[in-house]
């Protein structure tokens, strides 16, 4: 199984004795599913609604920790966004069965109801 949660990520950058332009950069940032049932598969109930970010500046702080860009005085996350959760057939399969084995928790009617709340219509399955 294999799938990532896929975002636009851009950062700029205060140099400290040069000039540069541009001074804001994007970048592709995928950050790994982690599998269905496991510590931390919720990550898209957590964070994600109808396909956009729920809470931009954690997920931006997410971002500068990931890139190594936290401790940095001198480059800024500034927007991220949500672009898809990237997946095989195996990793989506797993995921909706997960989601129907405790579909209390969604507070919605069935799997294709918390797959469109929480994900919007970001969901690319890839061979």
């Amino acid at each position: 199984m294999d799938a990532a949660y896929v975002f636009r990520v851009a950062f700029r950058i205060d140099p400290c004795d040069a000039a540069v332009d541009p001074d804001r950069f994007e970048t592709t940032m995928e950050l790994p599913a982690r599998t269905p049932g496991e510590d931390g598969w919720l990550f898209f109930r957590d964070r994600l609604w109808r396909g956009e970010i729920g809470d931009e500046p954690s997920l931006r702080r997410l971002a500068a920790t990931r890139l190594g860009v936290d401790d940095s005085d001198r480059i800024d996350v500034v927007a991220v966004d949500f672009r898809e959760l990237r997946t095989d057939e195996a990793y989506r399969d797993a995921l909706r069965d997960a989601i129907a084995d405790d579909l209390g928790r969604f507070n919605a009617g069935g799997v294709d109801e918390v797959v469109h709340k929480y994900l919007g219509s970001s969901v690319h399955v890839r061979d």
